[in-house]
């Protein structure tokens, strides 16, 4: 059986973005998650410790966002996804879209977002490859 984690709008403030301005003032970014995994036995147990804890899928997106600055947001929703396969092996994919509010584009946006989606069996081959 195959279910979904679902996440939306986890906020956190960031250092990301091509210009000097985005590296040194930041700003907030906002992500979406979709885990797949089986927690069909923790739904019958009503354990915890048998799925993945919410608050620690939050504190791998947020810390990877505060310990390093990328770039480009494309770069930070890849990292996020490979550190999420590392943190919890019980997942089989993920869907992660990252959101930069704001963004300085010279004109009125609300926001950009990229999506990552890769499987376990993907994030596996491209491990190997390094």
């Amino acid at each position: 059986m195959l279910n979904i984690i679902r996440i939306k709008k986890a906020s956190f403030y960031g250092y990301h973005g091509v210009f000097q301005q985005e590296q040194n003032i930041g700003g907030k970014f906002e992500a979406d998650v979709d885990l797949y995994t089986n927690f069909a036995h923790a739904a019958t147990t009503d354990k915890l410790q048998e799925t993945i804890n919410y608050e620690q899928v939050y504190n791998v997106m947020s810390n990877l966002a505060l310990q390093k600055k990328f770039y480009l947001i494309e770069a930070l929703t890849n990292a996020m996804v490979d550190e999420l396969f590392r943190t919890f092996p019980s997942v089989h994919k993920i869907a992660l879209r990252v959101r930069k509010n704001n963004p300085p584009i010279g004109g009125v946006v609300d926001s950009v977002e990229v999506e990552v989606v890769k499987t376990r069996d993907e994030w596996n081959e491209s491990v190997e490859k390094l």
